[in-house]
């Protein structure tokens, strides 16, 4: 069971990137330009609120405050926003958009890869939900 959160901790958000890659592929060109241009407009705010939040909340890391080896390395640094979670919330909440079936797989991955994040001792269920919501 370690092996599967471990894995998606560290690795799954990169299957969150080469599906809506793929589907962003597969799309005709007006489609693109439309999910192009709500990317540029949507990912730099997502991005300068999670770093505004970063600097109004401080969490530090679970394996921090508790005192334990995380089950994946890390560095001892705040926890809030969690980057793997707002960027697969992130793509999630684009491609769902354009697309709610592919972006209803893309959220599960999603919620698999924030969940995993926790269990292997490296976010606060906060940081995740923080992340989260700076991505909606």
């Amino acid at each position: 069971m370690n092996l599967f959160f471990i894995f998606s901790a560290k690795y799954l958000f990169l299957l969150v990137i080469l599906i809506a890659g793929v589907y962003f592929l597969r799309q005709p060109r007006d489609v693109q330009k439309k999910i192009v241009i709500f990317s540029l407009i949507s990912l730099p705010v997502i991005y300068l609120l999670a770093i505004l939040a970063g600097h109004i909340y401080y969490d530090p890391r679970p394996f921090v405050v508790g005192n334990f080896t995380p089950l994946i390395p890390h560095a001892a640094d705040n926890g809030f926003p969690s980057d793997h979670a707002l960027l697969v919330s992130a793509v999630a909440a684009i491609i769902v958009y354009f697309h709610r079936r592919v972006g209803a797989v893309l959220w599960v991955l999603a919620l698999i890869v924030s969940l995993a994040r926790v269990y292997v001792g490296v976010h606060h269920l906060v940081d995740i939900i923080g992340s989260l919501i700076i991505s909606l």
